[in-house]
């Protein structure tokens, strides 16, 4: 009982030092942010947090490696489709499981998200972030495609679909995000995998002839 309480307490004090450094980032560069800036907002002494932290980079560091750490998380608590399920899916109308299962993820860690992505966020992020969306879809779709099926090399298709869909969650946290974690896994499925004249409610022609009619 007694270890289980010092963890709960670990988890608080680790979780109070990432808040407190979320809402730093939005305030200032995090050039700008000291240890005792941290300490103050999370109301705690600096030898507690050199208990847990070498310095802020490590704590920026190792909160990003948790994000990272429950992505992996979510994609391990999910079955892998396979090639017959993948036939079966109906893309244009059913959210993918797992990208709606990594939209809660995201919505309950919006704000560090929307910080760590933004402009004065982590750039190197970023790039751990696609390595890692990079290997799910590796060891998911992907592996099922044959690539002579395809009109455009496959390491393409992975390129666009990864920065498609860290397009669609940088514009989701940024606008505050209106759609459900249902509704924005399902328009990643139809941005990715529909035809491009599905992403029209008219026909394409209606669409082209009211843009030059508009000219």
């Amino acid at each position: 009982m007694k270890e289980n309480t010092i963890d709960r307490r670990i988890v608080r004090t680790k979780k109070a030092l990432r808040d407190s450094l979320t809402e730093l980032m939005k305030e200032k560069t995090f050039d700008e942010i000291t240890v005792s800036d941290l300490t103050t907002r999370a109301d705690m002494n600096r030898g507690t947090f050199y208990l847990h932290y070498r310095d802020k980079y490590d704590l920026l560091q190792q909160s990003e490696e948790e994000i990272i750490e429950g992505i992996l998380r979510t994609r391990g608590k999910k079955k892998m489709m396979n090639r017959d399920d993948l036939s079966r899916f109906d893309y244009m109308n059913e959210p993918i499981p797992f990208v709606t299962d990594l939209f809660k993820y995201l919505q309950e860690n919006a704000e560090f998200m929307t910080v760590i992505l933004g402009a004065g966020g982590n750039p190197a992020f970023q790039v751990k972030l696609k390595e890692v969306m990079r290997d799910i879809m590796a060891e998911g779709i992907l592996k099922h495609l044959n690539e002579d099926d395809l009109s455009v090399p496959i390491g393409y298709l992975s390129a666009f679909a990864i920065s498609a869909q860290l397009g669609v969650v940088q514009h989701w946290l940024d606008t505050g995000m209106k759609e459900t974690p249902e509704e924005v896994s399902l328009i990643i499925s139809r941005l990715i995998f529909g035809d491009p004249s599905t992403l029209y409610k008219k026909s394409k022609k209606d669409v082209f002839l009211n843009m030059n009619n508009a000219e």
